[in-house]
């Protein structure tokens, strides 16, 4: 499979979610559509806003993007907030977002593990369920978005997941297709915004949080 972004107009800022009940609990998520922002998430999400203001000031030209899940929503509030820029002007695509577990999702890591070994590999990937959804596929919707946003002007903020975003970011700076088929990047603590810019990417804020994949 070979899966390349097109060329982008302005920069991309690409953020995962603070931390949910679901995160601190120890149970797989996945596209579940609503697990709410921890405490801690919350602060997650507060750190991201802060240095994103430090960084653009207030009122950036930026186009906001989430995905439709309520996380990433509730992440996007606080951020805009910071910025002074208004959260029901963000447009929500569901390309963005989290890979799809199957009879998987919701359950807890410890149960699944004991059923059928480990979940996350030596990479640091989530398995893909059995009848979940597989990184070829996440591939092909985040560069379906990718290439309806190419020529947007100006600079966008996306607030989006774990594994959905590494593809995303794998794609996007033409990454060699790795073990499950598609670009995939190295993780990175929930709360973390990347900036990626003529296809390099570059670490604009490192969050606090601990989930795997």
């Amino acid at each position: 499979m070979t899966t390349s972004a097109p060329a982008r107009l302005g920069r991309d800022f690409i953020a995962r979610h603070g931390e949910t009940v679901f995160n601190a609990a120890r149970r797989l998520q996945g596209d579940a559509p609503h697990t709410p922002l921890t405490r801690a998430g919350f602060a997650q999400a507060e750190e991201m806003g802060l240095a994103l203001r430090d960084l653009l000031g207030p009122r950036p030209p930026l186009t906001l993007w989430a995905s439709n899940a309520g996380r990433a929503l509730q992440t996007l509030a606080i951020v805009a907030e910071h910025l002074e820029l208004d959260w029901h002007e963000a447009n929500v695509d569901p390309r963005l977002a989290e890979i799809g577990m199957g009879s998987w999702g919701g359950r807890y890591y410890a149960d699944v593990i004991g059923e059928v070994g480990p979940v996350i590999d030596a990479e640091g990937l989530l398995r893909p369920a059995p009848d979940g959804e597989d990184y070829p596929s996440i591939a092909r919707r985040v560069s379906g978005w990718l290439a309806d946003t190419a020529r947007d002007p100006g600079d966008r903020l996306v607030i989006m997941h774990g594994i959905s975003s590494r593809v995303m970011r794998g794609v996007m700076t033409g990454t060699p297709v790795g073990r499950y088929g598609s670009p995939v990047l190295p993780g990175h603590p929930q709360g973390t915004v990347t900036l990626i810019e003529g296809g390099r990417e570059s670490v604009a804020h490192l969050g606090t949080g601990h989930a795997p994949a």
